[in-house]
């Protein structure tokens, strides 16, 4: 069974249909499914050609639009807003739209079809087949900002922790850095599919229609930009980390080299002295320990001076 059916009438008023047909009396027809539903497939094979069915009942999905004789083929994505879930992994919409009929077909909840839904409930449903893909389109690219904002205000924190040198890596630097990429994987295909549906050739489409879904199709160029900016600036603020992490480490062996150097000569020294052998200078004499330590104090002494002659201190 489908998720919900209406009849849209052209005064935006909504009825449940108490037929089986693929369309109705109203403007259009709007079925919305569940791609899990086991009827959904003999549904679509026996009532639809069979390149759109096909494309409905398909698992994964890449943000598609095509024509299709005289309908239209259009795959979507949106933020994931489920409780448990990842924005990133975004929810993927099946669409066949053809004269007065809409088919939606969605895998996870996609809560801009839920909108959708309740404001249909509220008798205030779009007008048109265009208007009901406008209104999906605008819900899902508002969405689509909202996280390239939260992504973006995060990028400005992470940049602005750069000016305190012992501010350490963010935790979550990764986890942002694969969710522009994920984001970007989706987007980059929704734009260019909604570039093509704003400028497709069908009835359904009109001139008014086509300049709103330009508009959006600008809006989601927009968002592509700022995530490819945003890559660039996640990827300098990670360099800029693992150089201070490389120039401590630089400084740190730097300074593990100069006591080495210096003790060096030292350990040679002990370890010399401490040969338990006969003819060893100063056994028999109560101040050798003394004269033996004051002298390694100052080989160290000149080690330093050496050191700083050299400047390598």
């Amino acid at each position: 069974m489908p998720i919900c059916v209406f009849d849209i009438f052209p005064d935006g008023t909504a009825k449940v249909p108490d037929d089986a047909a693929l369309t109705g009396p109203g403007t259009y027809r709007w079925w919305h499914y569940d791609l899990s539903d086991p009827d959904l497939a003999d549904w679509a094979t026996n009532r639809l050609p069979a390149i759109p069915a096909g494309a409905l009942l398909q698992p994964e999905t890449r943000p598609r639009c095509d024509l299709y004789e005289e309908g239209l083929i259009l795959n979507l994505r949106g933020i994931n807003l489920n409780a448990g879930q990842h924005a990133d992994q975004m929810v993927s919409v099946r669409m066949w739209v053809e004269g007065n009929v809409i088919i939606t077909v969605r895998l996870r909840r996609v809560f801009a079809l839920d909108e959708i839904r309740q404001i249909v409930i509220a008798q205030a449903a779009p007008l048109t087949t265009a208007a009901f893909i406008e209104a999906l389109v605008g819900r899902l690219t508002a969405r689509v900002q909202d996280e390239v904002m939260r992504i973006s205000k995060l990028t400005e924190f992470y940049e602005a922790d750069l000016e305190n040198d012992t501010t350490p890596l963010p935790k979550d630097l990764p986890a942002t850095r694969r969710s522009v990429i994920k984001l970007r994987r989706y987007l980059e295909p929704q734009k260019n599919a909604l570039v093509t549906l704003s400028t497709i050739d069908l009835p359904i489409v009109t001139e008014t229609d086509a300049l709103k879904l330009r508009e959006l199709a600008n809006r989601t160029t927009i968002a592509v930009e700022e995530l490819d900016a945003l890559q660039e600036r996640l990827i300098a603020v990670q360099d800029d980390h693992d150089l201070d992490v490389a120039r401590r480490q630089a400084r740190n062996g730097y300074a593990l080299s100069i006591v080495a150097a210096i003790f060096l000569p030292l350990g040679f020294l002990t370890g010399l002295f401490g040969v338990n052998i006969g003819g060893m200078p100063g056994i028999e004499n109560a101040w050798g320990f003394a004269i033996l330590c004051i002298s390694m104090v100052g080989l160290a002494g000149l080690m330093y001076l050496v050191l700083k002659a050299f400047r390598w201190l």
